[in-house]
């Protein structure tokens, strides 16, 4: 399948120097909505186009976010190393201070690194601080983005972990989802989307979605979550 994200993402995003901040959130997740099994076994759930995918999407952006549990568990390199282009920051959310000094991206060199954490809590280094206040053990979504924005970062990938992008679905802090579904059935394991229960159908978001199907089988839903489908 010849498809290029820009086409979809560029006109979504802003002027590295003007404009409000875009987050793009992406999750790879079964026909059954599992983004690991019950032993939380994931690699690789998605295939090699959908990684590729990935990738182009980092070398688009300014920053590419995650929690600090998925940092944790994946050790993840948050690199464009499968594609032409340049890497983006990384930034792990660490409201709580539990960063690792000896994960991959804090010796490679291949990107900064930058922690947001709340005021006061200590940030290995060579990676960065950006502090915002939290609210009830979390840091605020919308003020991540905006701190992330402050600091020149305001095309965001946001990668993960799954409550992590929950708390920025609920927030909504996030204008396109990349939803990657592999053909693939688990039966059970870890949901990928856990958001706020609803309690009529009309409340139900209803994005603007186009679809791509990749090679190896996997297909990308872009969802635009500033628009409806239901006019």
């Amino acid at each position: 399948m010849n498809y290029n994200p820009v086409e979809t993402l560029m006109p979504l995003l802003p002027s590295p120097r003007s404009g409000e901040p875009v987050v793009v959130a992406q999750l790879g997740q079964t026909l059954d909505g599992r983004i690991a099994t019950v032993t939380g076994a994931s690699k690789y759930i998605n295939g090699h186009s959908a990684l590729d995918h990935l990738h182009r999407l980092r070398a688009h952006v300014d920053a590419v976010v995650v929690g600090v549990g998925t940092a944790i568990a994946d050790d993840p390199q948050l690199t464009v190393r499968r594609v032409d282009g340049q890497s983006p920051a990384r930034v792990v959310i660490d409201p709580r201070g539990r960063m690792p000094r000896d994960l991959v991206m804090m010796t490679d060199g291949e990107a900064p690194v930058f922690v947001v954490t709340e005021p006061g809590v200590s940030v290995p280094e060579p990676a960065m601080p950006i502090y915002v206040a939290g609210e009830n053990g979390h840091l605020p979504p919308r003020a991540i983005v905006a701190a992330l924005a402050e600091h020149g970062m305001r095309r965001i990938l946001l990668e993960g972990g799954a409550d992590t992008l929950a708390r920025f679905l609920d927030a909504d802090a996030v204008e396109l989802l990349h939803l990657l579904m592999a053909p693939m059935i688990l039966g059970s394991g870890k949901a990928g989307l856990k958001l706020k229960p609803i309690d009529q159908l009309d409340e139900a978001r209803r994005p603007t979605t186009r679809v791509h199907v990749f090679e190896d089988g996997d297909v990308l839903f872009t969802c635009d979550l500033r628009t409806s489908w239901e006019r």
